[in-house]
């Protein structure tokens, strides 16, 4: 289910096999003094606290500390936990992290086993067959194509449950995937319970513009990132004069957020926007989702997932696939991205600017495309982690 979403450490592989080994004898002794069911809960490929993983990893500290104990796995390199004060975190690719994974009753993780919840799982996860795990996923499968490396074969054949939002993401991952249906719940996605829906803003004020990350990107160099369609569109749209001035003219506040897994090619952005203007970036390290979720009335994307939150929600969108052709070859997408889109669709940025002045100079703050949610969003009730939880672990 993974990629190389980010370059694995060069762990000295001698050392991970000692410790691993030495966690499994240790977990036949240790597993008996835990009253409480143990759960490992990890997304992000343990960089942030965020999205679905996480919501449902507060739910369980919350909710359900009389019968679960919910640790968090996070990447020790990263200074988010003590940033955020996650109760019961575990550094990924630590001792108690291998001992806790083999006394664990059950694991939930958002992006992969492997990232998410134990480093170099795949090569002994045929000694933990009683751990129950589920695939709580990212956001709704719909806009990129699963890549299934050769590692992720066992990953996915050894995983039990693979949570759903809806009908339609069921049908997907069944036909799509070939994942067997007795491993696909509906259960809707802990993410959801974050806010109510249909709670559009009084007026769009603040624009969020956030594009999704591409994999071949990775391999670039520097010359070749600068010249790529990603870089320069998004150049473009900050320097457009017309979506320069609408800003300006009407006291709007645009707010750039780069993806996570872009901060290679940071430095590259610095300096490109123009904060009197009301343009900015920001940093994702400060900016969490569910709070530029909140704070924005609007959504300026390509297809990044947060799309689905803005649809939830019933607030404007207005999707720019600048390298559509490119991403269609490249990866591919499973809803067509002409006909499914749920947002305004500009071919260019002068169509981006278009329907920005639409929206600002006619007042619109709803998603005309708001009934078409359901289409794709089963529960709206905020009870998903409930739910999750039930169905799983019977909690």
């Amino acid at each position: 289910m993974s990629i190389e979403l980010k370059e694995k450490k060069k762990l000295d592989s001698l050392k991970v096999f000692f410790k691993v080994m030495s966690a499994y004898i240790l977990a036949f002794f240790f597993r008996h003094r835990e009253s409480k069911k143990i759960v490992l809960v990890g997304g992000n490929l343990g960089e942030k606290y965020e999205d679905n993983a996480s919501v449902f990893h507060s739910y369980l500290v919350n909710n359900h500390s009389d019968k679960v104990t919910a640790y968090w796995m996070y990447d020790p390199v990263k200074s988010f936990k003590s940033d955020r004060n996650i109760p019961n975190a575990v550094p990924l690719g630590s001792f108690k992290n291998y001992l806790l994974f083999f006394n664990a009753d059950y694991t939930f993780h958002g992006h992969s086993l492997m990232y998410d919840i134990a480093p170099s799982v795949d090569k002994f996860l045929f000694l933990n067959r009683k751990t129950i795990i589920t695939h709580v996923s990212h956001g709704i499968e719909g806009f990129k194509k699963i890549l299934i490396q050769k590692e992720d074969v066992p990953l996915l054949r050894r995983t039990n449950y693979f949570n759903c939002a809806s009908v339609y993401e069921r049908n997907l991952k069944r036909d799509e995937w070939k994942i067997p249906e007795d491993k696909l719940i509906i259960t809707g996605f802990p993410r959801f319970d974050r806010f109510p829906t249909n709670q559009p803003a009084p007026e769009v004020k603040k624009i969020l513009m956030m594009m999704t990350w591409r994999e071949w990107l990775f391999d670039m160099t520097e010359e070749e990132f600068l010249e790529s369609d990603y870089f320069q569109s998004t150049v473009g749209l900050i320097a457009h004069e017309g979506i320069r001035q609408l800003i300006a003219d009407n006291g709007l506040k645009m707010r750039i957020v780069l993806h996570p897994f872009m901060r290679r090619f940071e430095q590259h952005f610095t300096g490109l926007d123009h904060p009197e203007n009301g343009i900015e970036f920001m940093d994702f390290n400060k900016m969490t989702i569910d709070r530029a979720i909140v704070e924005h009335d609007m959504l300026l994307t390509d297809i990044t997932s947060v799309s689905w939150d803005f649809l939830y929600l019933n607030k404007p969108i207005i999707f720019h696939m600048f390298d559509k052709e490119e991403y269609i070859a490249r990866r591919g997408t499973y809803l067509s991205l002409d006909t499914d889109l749920y947002g305004y669709k500009a071919n260019s940025i002068d169509e981006v600017y278009g329907f920005l002045q639409k929206i600002v100079e006619q007042g619109i703050n709803t998603n005309e495309w708001y009934p078409k949610a359901p289409d794709y969003i089963d529960y709206y009730d905020q009870r998903n982690c409930e739910r999750l939880a039930n169905r799983v672990m019977g909690i």
